[in-house]
């Protein structure tokens, strides 16, 4: 016999200590092994992530720079002037294009190749003389191109500019370009958490990193471009490069692809895995100790009761059931710890099915309260038209016409109603829509009515383009959108002076295809860090708004195939805008 092994207890405890330490130090070992590779494969997944982020916002840049240069071309405005041959008539026009587009740069030659303007964004200069050349492929299809340019990389899109659709001849090229610059590369960092640099013929030209870390990054990407670890300064990072999109078209550089370096620091990562290693050798040590005595303690009694809680529990977990007590056998290896066990047990069971009461409970309540809103919401419209119509009936001396219109009015707001409490009842099914011919003036004037129906003042002033002429939707939907979007307004507006002109304005405008519909307000206006969350569900700043109003005529503008906007100044007022295309798709 080992001394001081004798004992059952001893036996326990020292089996028990062992098993803790080298339970605990494998635990801690493992986690630490698996923390350090899963650090090194996030940081490596970070890379690739950031560079895929980089590269899908290189090639949204181009195809809507493409987007933007293609329509440019095709503007009869731009087309006259670029038949002209006339550089100080080309020019106005190109550097107005640039400025519209947000461009860095815009080229345009006649189609004897000669350059009729040379337009670049302030700050950013570029001398005729240093212009890129211009040249689309085969096809006369859209090229791209990448340019050195002093503070960055030149992305550059040239489209053929034509007339004449059956026979196409070619006025001349436009060339739009965007810089990838510092500041776009410091976005790049902002949107990828990852330092973003951008290389060019083996020339670091702009970057997110600090001046004299540039050369570093220069003498590793003309090296080995290849995924590395770069000390600079104090830090350790790691650095990938990745080519930008392949130039298509293009004079300048050619077979020369500029490459985006994306950088995201190791050693932030590893210092933070340090820390996390410290407190788990601490928490390990601490464990050790906290089981030794455990140990020691748990071994002087009989684990007969233990036992028996422990199946309980092992029970409740399998089958789910955290509401069944625990009954202890009354036996003479039951002790009062074992008891108090057992006795917090079934007081937890206890606060556990009340808590699933309540959670039950509170969750019908919500519900409740959703569907109690969005009926609120939903009916209040229709009441007003209601009780306009009301109204006019109970007026001295109403004639026969205007009793049977407010009387069809009721019918039809009744109707409405109804259709509202069915669509509720259905909420979980998507909106449907009825779509056909309608006049959008008409559309104006019906929202305009109903409003004024429920209360005259303020007034609401028209202001309807007289071409708007007609959209295929669903103009009863819209007519409830325009409603609650004027109703809206008149709370905005309440108690302001109408001297200086209407407080409230419903306009319309055909653009090609879209008609516009705009309501304007003269009200309180609203604060900019609301502008974002007004389309939110529940979101309201009205003491007895529902929150559901902008929410709902978002979902139906843009389930007819339309966008919304909002654009708003404190005191100054509010415009929301209604973008509707003329054929919607049908949906259901």
């Amino acid at each position: 016999m080992i001394p001081g092994l004798g004992s059952l207890r001893s036996r326990i405890f020292l089996a028990s200590t062992l098993l803790a330490t080298m339970s605990i130090g494998s635990a801690v070992y493992f986690v630490s092994a698996v923390l350090t590779a899963q650090a090194e494969a996030e940081l490596q997944r970070d890379l690739t992530e950031a560079v895929s982020l980089v590269d899908q916002q290189s090639t949204t840049l181009f195809e809507g720079v493409t987007r933007t240069a293609t329509l440019i071309a095709d503007l009869p405005k731009f087309k006259a002037a670029l038949e002209t041959r006339d550089p100080p008539t080309v020019e106005p026009i190109a550097r107005d294009y640039l400025e519209q587009a947000g461009a860095d740069l815009v080229v345009v030659t006649d189609r004897d190749g000669r350059r009729l303007a040379v337009v670049s964004a302030t700050g950013h200069a570029v001398a005729p003389d240093d212009a890129p050349a211009t040249a689309v492929p085969p096809g006369d299809r859209p090229g791209a191109t990448f340019w050195p340019h002093p503070s960055g990389v030149l992305q550059l899109v040239t489209v053929p500019v034509t007339i004449d659709l059956d026979r196409p001849e070619r006025l001349g090229l436009l060339t739009m370009g965007f810089l990838l610059d510092s500041p776009r590369a410091a976005e790049l960092r902002r949107l990828t958490g990852a330092d973003v640099a951008f290389a060019f013929a083996g020339d670091v030209r702009a970057s997110s990193l600090p001046p004299p870390a540039v050369p570093t990054v220069t003498a590793w990407f003309n090296d080995e471009p290849r995924a590395a670890v770069l000390r600079l300064g104090n830090e350790d990072y790691s650095a990938l490069a990745s080519p930008l999109a392949r130039q298509e078209a293009g004079a300048g550089a050619p077979g020369v692809v500029p490459h985006a370096i994306v950088l995201r620091s190791r050693s932030a990562r590893m210092s933070t895995l340090g820390t996390i290693r410290a407190a788990l050798g601490v928490v390990a040590l601490a464990t050790v100790a906290l089981a030794a005595v455990l140990s020691y303690s748990l071994a002087r009694t009989v684990t007969r009761p233990l036992a028996t809680i422990t199946a309980h529990m092992r029970d409740a977990a399998a089958t789910g059931d955290l509401t069944r007590k625990l009954a202890l056998a009354d036996s003479p290896w039951t002790d009062e710890d074992a008891q108090l066990v057992a006795s917090t047990y079934n007081t937890l069971t206890d606060s556990v099915a009340a808590a699933q009461r309540d959670a039950a409970q509170r969750e019908r309540l919500s519900a409740l309260g959703r569907l109690s809103t969005v009926i609120a919401h939903e009916i209040r419209n229709p009441l007003m038209i209601i009780k306009g119509a009301l109204r006019q009936l109970g007026r001295p001396g109403a004639a026969p016409a205007d009793t049977r219109e407010a009387a069809a009015d009721i019918d039809e707001e009744v109707d409405r109603l109804n259709r509202v409490v069915n669509e509720v009842l259905d909420f979980a099914r998507p909106i449907r829509f009825d779509c056909a011919p309608a006049a959008m003036n008409d559309v104006c004037r019906s929202a305009r009515e109903a409003v004024v129906a429920a209360q005259a003042t303020p007034d609401i002033a028209l202001d309807l383009d007289a071409d708007c002429g007609e959209l295929t939707t669903d103009a009863e939907r819209l007519r409830t959108v325009l409603v609650n979007l004027l109703t809206n307004a008149r709370a905005a507006v309440e108690g302001r002076d109408a001297h200086e002109g209407p407080l409230i304005t419903i306009a319309s405008r055909r653009h090609g295809r879209h008609v516009q519909l705009t309501v304007r307000d003269r009200g309180v206006g609203i604060a900019a860090d609301d502008i974002g969350r007004v389309f939110d569900p529940y979101f309201t700043t009205r003491r007895t708004g529902s929150g559901l109003g902008l929410a709902i005529s978002k979902n139906v503008v843009e389930g007819l195939g339309g966008t919304i906007r909002v654009s708003s100044r404190l005191d100054v007022g509010t415009e929301i805008t209604l973008d509707l295309t003329d054929m919607p798709e049908r949906r259901t």
